[in-house]
């Protein structure tokens, strides 16, 4: 027993979005006498050779993991996987070679899928090891929106009622077509290729020219449509705050701009977004994971879709539309919005939707997706204590490496429109306060039942230890 490998690294990329759910991983494998490693994926890879020997949680499988899992297999550690962007996405082809590298996911051992549909999307995928194990647990971020857990967050929406008063949600998710960055988009408009047309964007990895066009114009008739559809909402009504939340590496400069002609229209992208669903009158989106939370948690979503390509709707996008009440014009979402606000219409329901919403999503009941997680690392761990670490001139070449990377991304942070910038970089993951960090383990913790406290330890500004309290 005292061989098993007790350690996990997981990585966050979005605050916003993911920690929350990584924090409950943690402090449910703290209860299992695990150690974990959490924060910021950048500064998580950076140091990946100070770690001991630890199971890595990766949150993709693509071309651009290759070198870090390269380093990482040197350094000893072990990779396991599920892909944060599996529960929406495009067709087969267009997601094996945007998000599955032939060559990366040699590196995997295990995979956590959504639900059956994830895992049926992975075993269709040419190049998949035959020995890769596809686990069906759920995903920890399906955890947040079980009663069990979304309680967490009732004070907090309580406190944006009040703080804002009865609000409408907005989430955008333009991140291809309005980037933080110009060239994390789809097309450069900027920049012209050799037969004049606009260079493919780093979004646009893994697509054939003619879908990243359908898709450009697609997601830009339907921004163009909500940039529209915003200032028509706070007219529309007038007693209610209209709130847009942009996607975590959407550049939200325009939706500021829209609410400086208007004040009863605020931009906020702080926080879970599990609280500001759960305090909204309603959610309006447009293929957003957000309508998938929205039905969870039984929040009335609409889907806006006056405008785009409706193909691409009904497919790419097709659970969170059907998920939410459907609106294909102005007048539809304001009528709509309007039997929502005097409570006429809830949220979106049938069994239709249920039985979708279930080949999709496993452990919705039952035991929580992490619990099923942390079932099979443990075996992992128990494993891997009886394999030999690399040699040590192996373990000194992994660890060289890893410091050649960061060296190269620190010098790539110095030019402009770098995704490794540090005001990117602290948009989608901010600095917290260790104390921050610890309120939250708490609160966390006292919503999985009550249970000895993680010990938890700043290692550096973006990364932390949690392990088991001392009193256990």
């Amino acid at each position: 027993m005292h061989n098993m490998v007790k350690n996990l690294v997981i990585p966050v990329e979005n605050l916003v979005r993911e920690l929350d759910a990584k924090l409950v991983l943690a402090i449910l494998a703290s209860r299992r006498n695990f150690t974990s490693f959490i924060g910021s994926r950048l500064e998580i890879d950076f140091r990946i050779a100070s770690f001991p020997r630890s199971i890595y949680l990766s949150k993709s499988m693509t071309a651009r993991s290759l070198k870090m899992f390269r380093i990482m297999a040197m350094l000893g550690h072990h990779i396991t996987a599920w892909d944060e962007e599996a529960l929406i996405h495009p067709p087969d082809q267009v997601y094996f070679s945007r998000r599955m590298s032939p060559e990366s996911i040699k590196y995997v051992s295990e995979l956590f899928a959504w639900g059956e549909e994830n895992a049926e999307l992975w075993r269709r995928y040419p190049n998949l090891p035959e020995e890769i194990k596809i686990h069906l647990t759920g995903n920890p971020r399906g955890d947040m929106l079980r009663p069990e857990l979304r309680g967490i967050f009732a004070e907090e929406a309580k406190e944006l009622q009040k703080k804002h008063g009865r609000f409408l949600l907005i989430n955008t998710n333009f991140s291809f077509v309005n980037p933080f960055f110009t060239e994390q988009g789809l097309l450069r408009m900027d920049r012209l290729d050799t037969h004049g047309k606009p260079s493919y964007g780093r979004a646009a990895v893994g697509m054939d020219r003619d879908f990243v066009e359908r898709l450009y114009r697609h997601k830009s008739d339907v921004f163009a449509s909500f940039k529209k559809m915003i200032p028509v909402l706070n007219k529309a009504f007038p007693e209610l705050t209209i709130i847009v939340r942009p996607h975590p590496v959407e550049n939200p400069e325009v939706y500021h701009l829209i609410a400086n002609q208007s004040p009863g229209i605020k931009v906020i992208n702080k926080g879970n977004v599990i609280p500001w669903l759960l305090a909204a009158v309603a959610v309006i989106h447009n293929g957003c994971t957000t309508g998938v939370e929205a039905y969870m948690l039984e929040v009335p979503a609409v889907s806006y879709q006056a405008a785009g390509d409706r193909e691409l709707d009904r497919s790419f996008y097709h659970l969170p539309n059907y998920l939410s009440h459907q609106c294909f014009s102005l007048d539809e979402l304001l009528e709509t919005l309007t039997d929502i606000e005097s409570q006429r219409f809830g949220a979106a329901s049938g069994q239709a939707r249920k039985r979708l919403m279930a080949h999709y999503l496993a452990s919705q009941d039952g035991p929580l997706a992490c619990e099923l997680i942390l079932d099979r690392l443990e075996e992992i761990a128990k494993k891997l204590g009886s394999v030999p670490l690399p040699s040590f001139s192996t373990r000194c070449t992994g660890a060289y490496f890893a410091l050649k990377r960061r060296v190269k991304k620190h010098i790539k942070a110095l030019k402009p429109g770098s995704k490794y910038r540090p005001s990117f970089q602290r948009y989608r993951f901010p600095a917290i306060s260790l104390e921050s960090l610890q309120n939250r383990v708490k609160a966390l913790n006292k919503s999985l039942g009550v249970f000895p406290e993680p010990e938890i330890r700043r290692i550096s500004r973006f990364v932390f230890r949690i392990g088991p309290g001392r009193n256990r």
